[in-house]
């Protein structure tokens, strides 16, 4: 019986398992119609979202026209994590993504804890995305003249916050909808019903199947990519006739720090892509297809955020994009294009639809994942005989999302879904130098290509150290007043030195390591009172792991 927590499952048991449709070696199969454009697809719908709605107009305010280096940096980084995964997904052909992938890296409590943190990417970053829904459809509804009570479209934490910083500045609070809301037992009846109602009908569609949740998908995906076509079309025939191309000076209006400023936030338009690998037991040919599905995604969703960034940068200056929320509307209202706005606000929620759909997809086969391995209750595990999905786990993932966007405020979640998500990436990425070499290659099987870091990564060290000089002076000359986002910032250089030692000492390729520097990078700019929650949200994790996942685990049973 092995008892060490960092035990690991066997690559090779995994994929004779997989080859011979055992699916992990469990039964009830589940149903095999996905292909490369379905995977893309679904790429594109889960990327394709809330980013290019919302996150991108205070990106531009930021960065102006240069926040297309933004989108690029970003990509680049997204680029070297989907190789990765690619890597783990032509090796590792089951259902489980990170979490899976961990668990033959590094052991099983390490993937414990990545399939504890992937809930923050999955469900956590789905109420943000239900909350951006339901303001967009609410917005839509008044077009049409339907008014919602305010009590009925806003999360009670909203309302609070909103109430508790108007008493902070001696605001008057009378007419607030925390006091005007109506009250049954002594409080205040406010909640976001329309968030909840579309966090329920997608969770059903993910329950029926996956071969409705794949057209659903991709007739969502078709819709806001035709969309977003005429809305390039438009937008640039428009710049160009009426000579506003003058709002693209200057390209770089605060320099490379403005388009740094929101990396962190527009990297959360990015994450999703990974839930692709998450369906590898639903591909007809994962090893093949899930490779190739996730970089045609984030290939075509990098092109698309670019375009998009230079047509509402080329419209409207982008100084006017401070504080707004809904930039493609804004900017077509601004010139009087107002039923085009209104068509944007229409794709807005068909694209955040898209998103739903996806992470509500792939929560509940990470849970399935995690107990078949006996890591969580069989109940999470149980695919029903008659939709062939994980029945129970799809409804307790509605519950963990529908629950909270009754009440929350979405921008408490959105740095916790980014550094859950990048933690994730900073496993895969690693865990990649962890993998045995193959000893044969397989026609058509994607390979991760070798390339040697021996130079190249302390040399780039050796760049960045030189570009952060005044920062990293500061930090190491101050470091008992500094604050906890300095001190992340030195952990960052000391394991960026050391992963250039091990890669000079070892020949590491540079793939895997420059996408684990990345993702650190990204993560120490998230604020750290964000990382405090993120510990106490690991802590819980590994307490419940400690519990029940290491004595039920069927490793545990295998005699070491």
């Amino acid at each position: 019986m092995s008892k060490s927590i960092f035990r690991k499952k066997s690559l090779e048991k995994i994929v004779r398992d997989a080859e011979a449709g055992l699916g992990d070696a469990h039964e009830n199969k589940l149903h095999k119609v996905l292909g490369v454009r379905d995977l893309t697809f679904m790429g594109i719908a889960a990327v394709i979202g809330a980013g290019i709605f919302s996150t991108i107009g205070m990106a531009a305010y930021h960065g102006g026209p240069g926040v297309i280096l933004l989108f690029m940096i970003t990509a680049i980084t997204c680029g070297f994590t989907a190789l990765c995964y690619a890597e783990f997904a032509s090796r590792v052909p089951v259902a489980g993504s990170a979490y899976t992938y961990s668990y033959v890296s590094f052991g099983e409590v390490i993937a414990w804890i990545i399939g504890w943190a992937l809930i923050l990417e999955y469900s956590i970053g789905n109420v943000v995305v239900a909350i951006s829904w339901s303001a967009y459809f609410n917005n839509i509804l008044r077009a049409f003249g339907v008014h919602l009570p305010d009590w009925l479209a806003i999360g009670y934490q909203t309302a609070k916050m909103n109430y508790d910083l108007a008493l902070a500045n001696h605001q008057p609070v009378r007419d607030m909808l925390y006091m005007t809301a109506p009250q049954f037992g002594g409080m205040r009846f406010i909640i976001n019903l329309p968030a909840f109602i579309i966090v329920g009908l997608i969770t059903a569609l993910a329950y029926i199947g996956i071969n409705e949740s794949r057209k659903s998908a991709n007739f969502m995906v078709g819709l806001k990519l035709v969309v977003l076509a005429f809305i390039a079309v438009i937008g640039f025939y428009l710049i160009f006739s009426t000579g506003t191309t003058s709002n693209w000076k200057p390209f770089l209006p605060e320099g490379m720090k403005g388009v740094l400023e929101s990396v962190s936030s527009v990297f959360f338009a990015y994450i999703g892509f990974d839930a692709i690998s998450t369906t590898a037991e639903e591909c007809h040919s994962p090893q093949k297809d899930l490779p190739r599905g996730m970089i045609y995604s984030l290939l075509i969703c990098t092109g698309i955020y670019i375009v998009t960034a230079l047509v509402i940068t080329g419209l409207v200056n982008y100084k006017e994009f401070f504080g707004v929320a809904d930039p493609l509307a804004y900017v077509f209202d601004k010139i009087h294009m107002h039923k085009i706005g209104f068509i944007i606000s229409v794709t807005a929620v068909i694209a955040s639809t898209s998103v739903l759909l996806v992470f509500q997809i792939g929560q509940p086969r990470i849970w399935m994942s995690m107990s078949r391995d006996g890591l969580m209750p069989p109940a999470f595990g149980r695919i029903s005989k008659r939709f062939k999905t994980p029945g129970f786990a799809t409804i307790i993932t509605g519950l963990v999302v529908g629950i909270p966007v009754l009440l929350v405020d979405d921008k408490l979640m959105t740095d916790l879904t980014s550094i859950g998500t990048l933690f994730a990436f900073v496993l895969v990425c690693s865990g990649v130098l962890f993998l045995p070499a193959l000893n044969q290659k397989i026609p058509g099987k994607f390979k991760l290509p070798y390339l040697n870091g021996k130079i190249i990564v302390p040399l780039m060290l050796i760049g960045f150290l030189w570009l952060f000089r005044a920062r990293l002076k500061d930090s190491c000359t101050n470091l008992n007043a500094e604050g906890y986002q300095e001190i992340l910032f030195l952990l960052f250089v000391l394991v960026a030195a050391i992963m250039s030692i091990f890669t000079f000492i070892r020949n590491y390729s540079v793939i895997p390591v420059l996408g684990t520097l990345f993702c650190l990078y990204l993560m120490i700019e998230i604020p750290a009172k964000s990382w405090m929650v993120f510990f106490i949200w690991m802590g819980i994790g590994l307490s419940v792991y400690l519990l029940y996942g290491r004595r039920k685990s069927k490793l545990a049973k295998v005699p070491s």
